[in-house]
């Protein structure tokens, strides 16, 4: 009976090894999509910066919407004023802004 077994076992393993290999090859992925000026445009913040007498003004927008100003005065340290809910609200924060998760807006009407 063990030899029986023995000999099963090793027929099984000769037709395993002598099958021909199955064909492991992975096509390639389809390319990317080519990013247009628009796509790179809305990826980045727009920043538009207002040279005063006493002070410069940073103004952040993304997608056209202002949320967070920047505003360094001549003898002074930098403050910021940010719109934290996108209601048009601005917060004045001392400093650097604090780090924040990220967050997406996933419906707007």
């Amino acid at each position: 009976m063990k030899r029986l077994t023995l000999v099963l076992m090793l027929a099984g393993a000769a037709t395993a090894l002598a099958a021909p290999p199955k064909d492991t090859s992975v096509p390639p992925p389809p390319p990317m999509p080519e990013k247009t000026k628009e796509d790179r445009a809305q990826a980045e913040p727009q920043v538009t910066v207002i040279e005063k007498a006493d002070e410069t003004i940073a103004e952040y927008r993304m997608n056209g919407k202002l949320y967070m100003i920047k505003v360094t005065p001549r003898n002074g340290l930098p403050y910021y004023l940010i719109d934290e809910s996108g209601a048009g609200q601005m917060v004045r924060r001392e400093g650097e802004p604090a780090l924040k998760p990220p967050m997406w807006v996933l419906f707007t009407f």
